[in-house]
């Protein structure tokens, strides 16, 4: 089994407002679908999520009752953006349910605390593949707090063992600068703590739920002796499908943990 994480800054434009990137979710859809992988796919919240969070602080927890309208919102759009890549997902012959984190995820202190576990393994087992998503979701100390697509990859990668993890973003990997104002910058094909250490990259567009450098921290979190995470871009066709069948791609490869 394979854990994908379909980054928002692919599925959406993460500059504007509830901005779907359908043509590029169709594709990679067919792309699972070819590669004939059992998988579970988690995916973020982009903009969809990410705009109403910042401006509302809602990862701060709640600090007054003027963030309840924001908590609503951010929560029905997030689940109208899964709804849209369950529908997609269904459209290339993939059948596909929702897992919405806050009905299998409770919080402490912005720290995921208790998982239902069981009912995705049942998912899977049925030949139903789950799709989990960033999202906002009680919290037994602040309230409420977001709960992002890393934060749940991490923790499915502690109660299942994947064959394979891969990360889709809108970059080939990880740089030693940013390669969207420097055609020159020099692409990372593997990394581990040390290198991460030494980069400290960072995002191009503000991200709540952490940058580049937080993200790659996760998947080295992620990685054991025999298992590797890579950083692809789903922005080029056949990417992924690459990456699931476990062939040569452009990508950085993260490796070795964190210790």
């Amino acid at each position: 089994m394979i854990l994908i994480k379909l980054g928002g800054s692919v599925i959406t434009d993460k500059r504007e407002y509830r901005r779907f990137n359908r043509e590029i979710v169709a594709r990679l859809c067919s792309e699972i679908k070819e590669s004939g992988k059992k998988v579970i796919v988690v995916h973020g919240a982009g903009s969809f999520g990410h705009v109403l969070a910042k401006k509302h602080s809602l990862n701060s927890g709640f600090v007054n009752e003027d963030q309840i309208p924001a908590v609503a919102q951010v929560c029905y759009d997030v689940r109208e953006l899964n709804s849209m890549i369950i529908k997609e997902l269904n459209d290339a012959g993939i059948p596909s349910i929702s897992m919405p984190p806050g009905s299998c995820f409770m919080m402490c202190d912005r720290t995921i605390s208790l998982e239902g576990g069981d009912v995705i393994r049942s998912m899977v087992d049925k030949g139903l593949m789950p799709v989990l998503f960033g999202d906002v979701v009680q919290d037994k100390e602040l309230g409420f707090a977001i709960c992002s697509g890393d934060q749940i990859m991490e923790r499915l990668s502690e109660i299942y063992d994947f064959e394979r993890i891969i990360f889709v973003s809108d970059i080939d990997g990880l740089f030693d600068d940013d390669p969207k104002d420097n055609p020159n910058a020099k692409l990372f094909e593997y990394v581990n703590i040390d290198t991460l250490e030494s980069v400290r990259a960072g995002s191009t567009v503000d991200d709540v739920t952490g940058g580049v450098y937080e993200k790659m921290m996760s998947m080295l979190r992620m990685t054991s002796s025999d298992r590797e995470c890579v950083l692809i871009n789903g922005t080029v066709p056949g990417r992924l499908l690459s990456a699931l069948r476990g062939e040569d791609v452009i990508c950085t490869t993260a490796k070795g943990g964190i210790q």
